[in-house]
């Protein structure tokens, strides 16, 4: 990198703009510099086919089909780069943080839908409000085919980066992977992906879900650190067992996309015909989210419930989406792909998730960061971020759960009080708390502190 050097008409201790960074064009010195990013779309997901690994001396390709748990996107937004400054007449290294390149893949971006796509372009939003320069894509040439051309060219087949995120488990991240080991730059694998919750979520996918088990132990086993949203998640990598540090990190909440949910109310009602307290959840229609209790919750109670998402009705739909969507209680709605997330949240009164399995739950922070009441399974995951009775119910049984939705309809002081406490809990999982702790994780790579990098993890000094 580039640093001006001390100007001796400038008093000592004055701050001057950093004016640009080598192979750079240059700025207005001290001017923030303002980064869109598209909103992701929704509830966390499962990789939703089988993983096609590329072999050890393959080039890569991507081949990874996912399902799309919301959606595209709904609306964007934008944040602000701090702007970077050298106190004259000191070093760059002892005035500032050395600024960071660090790539955040997520291979098959445009495709890939759902709560991976949520997290990686959370993690980017929440990266620019720190010094690290974010790179999206590992490919010279901007992806694996046509960065062929710059390979036999002789300009290298991967950008430089300083440090490699990867947030998907499929041939392009293995192509990382091996980069990484043989340039010596430090590489965090984000476990978004488990055996666990694979299963139940497309025909054929609990029948898979064991023989994924040892890909991923090897997959997430490459990586200097591996990241998870919880720790429920940690403690299932290291029952696989993955040999290497794990680190828990949220994925957050964007709080600022959620902004103006209210202004849909009305029409998404009309458009539904939804009336009185909805109940309501949101994401792709499958069985691990807790569809089969949503709909019989629905057949035993008087309420309107909606499922704002898509859903498949192909051969690869679970039976239970089929079976629900095909024929659903006369009050509840399956309303398929919304354009704008918000809408969901602002037709809704009490969000009802009786997943099954989670790593963490985007969506139900995203209905926390808007002040509704929430109903939740009682599951390792949940208890680990909520408290039952203070940001939301807690059920285990069907006559729980009826118990607490009439109990919601019932005591609107209730639902009141739990939503504040939501709102709460959602602000401190906001983006800028982990952009600053992902920045922290990777500036301790990038240094070869694994201790600081990972400092629950039983690392060797």
């Amino acid at each position: 990198m580039a640093v001006p050097g001390a100007d001796p008409g400038v008093p000592a201790g004055d701050e001057e703009g950093v004016a640009g960074v080598a192979g750079e064009p240059p700025e207005r010195a001290g001017e923030p510099e303002a980064v869109a990013f598209r909103e992701p779309a929704g509830e966390p997901n499962v990789l939703a086919s089988a993983v096609v690994v590329a072999g050890a001396r393959c080039l890569p390709c991507e081949r990874v089909q996912a399902v799309d748990a919301f959606g595209r996107d709904g609306h964007t937004g934008s944040r602000s780069v701090r702007p970077k400054t050298v106190p004259v007449g000191l070093s760059a290294a002892a005035s500032i943080h050395r600024l960071m390149r660090a790539l955040n893949y997520l291979e098959l971006e445009d495709a890939v839908r759902g709560g991976m796509l949520t997290a990686t372009r959370q993690q980017r939003a929440a990266l620019a409000t720190t010094d690290v320069e974010v790179v999206e894509t590992p490919w010279r040439a901007g992806n694996p085919v046509q960065s062929l051309g710059t390979l036999f060219a002789g300009e290298g087949y991967f950008t430089d980066f300083d440090l490699a995120h990867c947030n998907l488990v499929g041939p392009g991240s293995v192509a990382v992977a091996r980069h990484a080991e043989r340039e010596d730059v430090p590489l965090i694998l984000h476990a978004h992906v488990t055996r666990e919750d694979f299963a139940q979520s497309f025909r054929g996918s609990s029948t898979v879900a064991p023989a994924l088990e040892p890909y991923l132990r090897w997959f997430y086993s490459q990586a200097d650190l591996v990241l998870c949203p919880s720790d429920y998640t940690r403690g299932v990598l290291e029952s696989y067992p993955v040999d290497a540090p794990i680190r828990q990190i949220s994925n957050g909440v964007d709080v600022e996309s959620m902004q103006g949910y209210e202004q849909f109310r009305d029409e998404t009602r009309e458009r539904f015909d939804l009336d009185g307290m909805v109940v309501y959840a949101v994401g792709e229609v499958f069985e691990r989210k807790g569809l089969t209790m949503f709909c019989e919750l629905a057949k035993d109670t008087d309420y309107d419930f909606a499922w704002f998402g898509p859903y498949d009705e192909g051969p690869q739909a679970g039976k239970a989406t089929r079976h629900w969507v095909n024929n659903p209680p006369e009050n509840v709605t399956f309303t398929g792909f919304m354009e704008d997330k918000r809408a969901a949240f602002g037709a809704g009164d009490v969000y009802l998730f009786p997943a099954k399995v989670e790593n963490q739950g985007i969506a139900v922070l995203e209905a926390m960061a808007c002040g509704k009441p929430v109903v939740l399974r009682d599951i390792d995951v949940f208890r680990e971020f909520f408290t039952d009775g203070e940001d939301c119910l807690m059920c285990s049984t069907f006559q729980e759960f009826e118990s607490a939705l009439e109990r919601l309809a019932d005591d609107p002081d209730l639902r009141e009080r739990l939503g504040e406490n939501a709102r709460a809990t959602a602000e401190s999982h906001s983006l800028d708390r982990i952009g600053d702790e992902l920045a922290g994780v990777y500036d301790a790579l990038v240094d070869g502190d694994l201790e600081r990098a990972a400092p629950e993890s039983a690392v060797e000094g």
